[in-house]
């Protein structure tokens, strides 16, 4: 049984226990003086700075850190208040969390936001300018990730035991930059200038193994066991970042592993002059949390991606399994009763195998007791109908890169295909089909099927989603374990989204019914009779303008085109991806752009459409989207036909901090995928809670939204999932086209030199016309015609539109995170809220 030592430096002081004077500190004051008091300290002391000082970083880093003091007396308090409780603990593995900026969310949920603002300007500064200075922690690619942030907020909101565990990308989301109409993915920094928020836990030092062998033996009893022998090894070191709830004294953790090599450098090589060769071990190491996701198109991509999986997964349940030994020794009898695993997709799915070889191979315990373990402790969620999306490896690169695991997956496989072949005798093709491994020219793991095998609960994130996985991709297994299977719709926080990212519209809500919706956002339903008061509509509607003017000053800055705030505001931001349609988007700006220069513009309504996301470098169509979309503002923009009646702009390297301006200032909510591909969406509820309306299919989160608001609120359009699947056996696109004038006359202009000289978007329209076209995007676009010209009349009754605006809001109570989290918590977790 393997235990490595800690460095000296983190050996136990000699006395076994702190003294009380070194622990008992005074509080923190929470008055604006207090605070003052310690910005002025770590500005002159611990950074050093002077009169002579003119950067804002600094005063964002002084502020910042004596904000983070007192969120960590309270994650102190937490922790001792969970221990001495004895707590169930939940522990969310995620690849990817999409933090944003700490600094405006733990000042609101401080309940410190107005102290400092006004001790701020005592000291000559402005906490707007500050909250700009910080970088976004873009560490996910989005709605997963950005979800991920959300959840561990509610979770210490309900002052529930949630701890999360991530990677400490060096370099988070690509910064995306448009040049000469082409995405151009740029290096994202984000610890350039270090992270004030986080706190270094090195005597929390967990060692990953790679590669090696396995070596069969028998120990002092008899008994055949495994050691994982001659493996490369790289250090996880852990960074703390605090969470804190909506002002309950709770504050919960986010730890984040970076890589580090086990030695510095080969000093030998280094004296004999081989510089590279001594350092390179170091730097292969470090490599693995150097950059989010990887492209993995290529052999080397595939295996970075597949150590990071592996590393999250291994150090957090190493930390775990500490920790409880560190408690209870080798008493595992209750292990299961305290420990509940949510892998966050198919991502750290690395944690069923992993969690068998810890238990099994470093702390002794037999297979169907390890089994047992951790079949009652792990869940899963899948956030995808995409069948491409579900993870597989190949066994060959899974052999030499995790032998052990590999070892352990064929027995996992093995024990289950009996009991699959129990079920159903003779049904070879079923266990073909359910089998972890996919056999073939090269084999492969399949990683989300290891997840279900592994798992006690199986959840989708929104009730077609759910429906869809057990009717189609996870068929199999539902037919084996139907009560696995669950639906969690997923949510958004509205201390981040509503609170903090429209204070206007917050400030006027809380005047209107009081301020329990931060943390009860079901109390909106109370604003639902305002909808009737033209006085109140009319305030609405200011706080909207204001909103739309902050937007519109984002897009002249980031895009250099002027957004007249008068004119209807349609967006759509998100990933970049075929599924989500903004190739529909924009045949309908093509639409309408074609009636301009036809002079068809009777009872027109202005129109300033917004898209923003990123394509994954590696993905070719995404890209060709992303420049037509360049090259349709440009044509539109220059013409001055065009004018006032419609302007477009693509908007640059989108991230949290851009949608938080971006959801208070929208008019129309663009919710467009091909129905039965979203699973959810996150950014549609985003959009409702800041009174948008949406435009959508019934896809996703966005059926759910509509039972809400009502159809009246809502301009449905498009296939359903069903009809989507019966159209696809006789798909004629072509035929569509020319059977519709204006799609014709679309289809005319986007072939044509105006738009298409060069032969750049043969691609696209390639895609629009083939019967193969998954998307269906000629299917749906006389329907989406319609419904934007219903939006358009919508809009310009002035008081319709703020009606449906106000009720849109008020709808919003059950895509909170908290109604999520409470669902997770009473169905899968079953953990007691604790108070600190």
């Amino acid at each position: 049984m393997k235990r490595d030592s800690l460095p000296d430096r983190f050996r136990p002081i000699s006395s076994g226990s702190l003294s009380e004077e070194l622990l008992n500190l005074p509080p923190l004051g929470m008055d604006g003086e207090a605070l003052a008091l310690d910005v002025r300290r770590y500005f002159g002391h611990f950074l050093g700075r002077d009169k002579y000082c003119r950067s804002s970083h600094y005063p964002y880093q002084a502020l910042a850190m004596a904000v983070r003091d007192r969120l960590m007396e309270r994650w102190k308090r937490t922790r001792y208040a969970y221990e001495e409780a004895g707590a169930k603990h939940t522990y969310y593995l995620s690849l990817e969390f999409l933090i944003g900026r700490t600094l405006n969310n733990a000042l609101l949920n401080l309940g410190f936001d107005g102290a400092a603002a006004a001790a701020l300007q005592r000291l000559g500064l402005h906490l707007e300018e500050l909250i700009d200075t910080e970088h976004d922690a873009g560490l996910g690619n989005g709605g997963l990730g950005r979800l991920a942030a959300c959840f561990l907020d509610s979770c210490a909101t309900l002052q529930l035991p949630v701890v999360g565990y991530g990677i400490r990308y060096e370099y988070g989301m690509f910064r995306q930059r448009i040049e000469h109409g082409e995405q151009v993915e740029e290096p994202d920094h984000w610890l350039r200038d270090g992270n004030p928020w986080e706190l270094e836990r090195p005597e929390h030092t967990r060692r990953i193994q790679y590669g090696g062998r396995t070596e069969h033996y028998r120990n002092a009893h008899g008994v055949m066991c495994v050691r994982w022998i001659d493996s490369h090894d790289v250090l996880a070191v852990p960074y703390d970042l605090p969470i804190p709830g909506y002002r309950n004294g709770t504050v919960n953790l986010l730890r984040l592993w970076r890589a580090a090599a086990t030695d510095e450098f080969d000093l030998g090589e280094f004296n004999a002059g081989a510089y590279t060769e001594s350092v390179a071990a170091k730097n292969a190491a470090e490599n693995i949390t150097m950059v989010l996701y990887p492209n993995d198109a290529s052999e080397n991509g595939k295996e970075l991606r597949l150590r990071q999986q592996y590393f999250l997964a291994s150090a957090s349940l190493q930390d775990i399994l500490t920790r409880w030994e560190l408690h209870h020794g080798l008493d595992f009898r209750d292990f299961a009763d305290k420990h509940c695993f949510q892998l966050n997709d198919t991502h750290p799915s690395c944690a069923v195998p992993e969690l068998m070889r810890l238990l099994i191979d470093e702390y002794g315990q037999g297979w169907d007791a390890a089994w047992r373990m951790v079949t009652r402790t792990m869940a899963y969620t899948n956030h995808t109908l995409l069948p491409e999306a579900l993870e597989k490896w190949p066994v060959r690169l899974f052999g030499q890169l995790l032998p052990r695991l590999l070892e352990i997956i064929y027995e996992i496989n093995a024990r289950f295909l009996d009991e699959v072949a129990r079920r159903w005798p003779g049904d070879g093709a079923r266990l073909a089909r359910m089998s972890l491994i996919e056999e073939g020219p090269e084999p492969q793991v399949r990683m989300a099927y290891l997840a279900i095998v592994g798992s006690f609960s199986v959840n989708g994130v929104a009730a077609l989603h759910s429906q869809l996985l057990q009717q189609g991709l996870f068929r199999d297994f539902h037919e084996l374990w139907p009560a696995k299977f669950n639906n969690k719709t997923n949510g958004v926080t509205q201390r981040r989204w509503l609170a903090a990212a429209n204070p206007a519209l917050a400030e006027l809500i809380a005047e209107t019914i009081g301020d329990a919706w931060i943390t009860a956002l079901d109390e909106l339903r109370r604003l639902a009779p305002s909808a009737d008061d033209a006085g109140f509509r009319q305030r609405w509607r200011e706080v909207k303008q204001a909103n739309k003017r902050r937007l519109a000053a984002l897009v002249k800055r980031d895009c250099g085109v002027d957004f007249d705030t008068a004119a209807l505001f349609d967006v759509q931001v998100k990933r970049i991806h075929e599924y989500k349609r903004q190739l529909l988007n924009v045949l309908h700006v093509v639409h309408l752009y074609a009636r301009i220069i036809d002079g068809d513009t009777r009872d027109w309504m202005p129109r300033c459409v917004l898209i923003g996301g990123k394509a994954a470098p590696g993905y070719f169509m995404a890209k060709r989207i992303i420049a037509l979309v360049c090259k349709v503002a440009e044509t539109v923009n220059a013409d001055r036909d065009a004018g006032a009646l419609l302007k477009v702009a693509f908007l640059p390297d989108y991230r949290v901090s851009a949608m938080e301006i971006v959801a208070p200032g929208t008019d129309l909510s663009e919710q467009i995928s091909t129905a039965g591909k979203e699973a959810s969406g996150t950014g549609n509820m985003k959009f409702m809670m800041n009174g948008a309306v949406t435009i959508g299919t019934l896809d996703g989160a966005n059926i759910e939204i509509r039972e809400e608001v009502g159809d009246e609120n809502f301009f449905l359009f498009g296939l359903t999932a069903a009809e989507v699947d019966r159209t696809r056996q006789a798909y004629d696109p072509n035929g569509i086209i020319a059977g519709n004038r204006d799609f014709a006359r679309v289809m005319a202009l986007l072939e044509s030199a105006r738009f298409n000289a060069s032969g750049l978007f043969d691609p696209v329209i390639h895609a629009i016309r083939s019967p193969h076209d998954p998307w269906l995007v000629a299917a749906d676009f006389a329907a989406f015609v319609a419904a934007q010209e219903r939006a358009a009349a919508a809009y310009r009754d002035v008081e319709r539109w703020t009606r449906m605006s106000i009720l849109n809001t008020a709808c919003s109570g059950r895509f909170s995170t908290d109604r999520t989290m409470r669902e997770y918590n009473d169905d899968i977790w079953k953990l007691k809220p604790i108070s600190p």
